[in-house]
């Protein structure tokens, strides 16, 4: 038989191990588990909080503060301003003007404003409608640590983790419950 005709040389059932080798290689995908990246989301999401209030970046700080519907900062345009206002007549969210987010993110700022801080743990939020994760860390501030503080980061219908609630009053009692 002419070596020619086989895989490599390695005569026909070598060649066929081969080509069923190659050929299920190709066909295989990477399947990446969804607690890998999932499950540190939303602490990326209150680490870039915390940098950008310690460089009073309020509109990055805007942009990671937010509920399930998205971020604070993207208050929208005119018209979808028009269709949330109506809609807060009936219990929905009205717009908020960006001037009054970059108040409400300054006053955040000046309140979390911190030498360091390290993320504790993070522990799943339950009887929410959207998926929470209540992320506890620990700040330095005046020199002094501010242990457990608590911000709820909610996944947002497109994906993000957004920072939804953190409780300022913790922190401005130094801790003290």
């Amino acid at each position: 038989m002419n070596q020619s005709k086989h895989v490599l040389g390695l005569g026909p059932r070598w060649g066929l191990a081969v080509l069923i080798v190659i050929v299920s290689a190709a066909c295989t995908q990477q399947v990446v588990q969804a607690g890998s990246v999932a499950d540190v989301a939303p602490q990326l999401s209150v680490e870039r909080f915390l940098q950008a209030a310690n460089a009073r970046d309020l509109h990055g700080m805007g942009r990671i503060f937010g509920t399930a519907d998205g971020a604070m900062m993207d208050t929208g345009s005119t018209v979808g301003c028009m269709f949330k206002k109506i809609g807060s007549w009936f219990g929905g969210a009205s717009c908020r003007s960006r001037e009054d987010v970059e108040i409400q993110m300054d006053a955040i700022a000046s309140i979390l404003k911190h030498e360091d801080y390290r993320i504790v743990r993070e522990e799943m939020v339950a009887g929410q409608e959207h998926s929470t994760t209540r992320v506890l860390v620990t700040l330095t501030i005046g020199g002094k640590s501010v242990t457990d503080v608590p911000f709820d980061v909610v996944q947002a219908s497109n994906g993000r983790w957004m920072v939804q609630n953190v409780n300022l009053q913790r922190v401005m009692n130094g801790g003290s419950r």
